[in-house]
């Protein structure tokens, strides 16, 4: 016997939905773009809206055109970069030993002045 729930298997919003109560939908107009692989999609949009020059390509990511004879080049990729790539742009290899040498002077001049005063506790 079950358990007495009347509306067992509904869900809040089931039931049949028409155009009756969503509304009328849209006019449309269905644009095709093609990708630098081939790939041929076709989107919809509403006729009074610009429909855009470019698209992404839904199967590869590429940007697609309305041209299939001269589609979008893909995007090029730039390789990932270490910080010290970075570093290495912007400094010369003279610029960085001398910052080298400047920070171990300073790691040396502390450390000389560490074992001063503790000499100087000693005593």
């Amino acid at each position: 016997m079950g358990s007495g729930n009347a509306i067992r298997g509904s869900r809040v919003g089931a039931g049949p939905m028409g155009e009756a109560e969503r509304g009328e939908a849209a006019p449309r107009v269905w644009v095709t773009f093609y990708c630098a692989n081939r790939h041929e999609s076709r989107p919809s949009f509403a006729t009074d809206v610009a429909v855009p020059d470019q698209w992404d390509c839904p199967r590869c990511g590429f940007p697609a055109g309305k041209d299939p004879q001269n589609p979008p080049a893909p995007p090029r990729n730039e390789p990932y970069k270490t910080h010290l790539a970075y570093v290495k742009e912007r400094r010369s290899d003279a610029d960085g030993e001398a910052i080298l040498e400047e920070a171990l002077s300073k790691l040396r001049n502390e450390r000389a002045a560490i074992q001063a005063a503790m000499a100087r506790a000693r005593n």
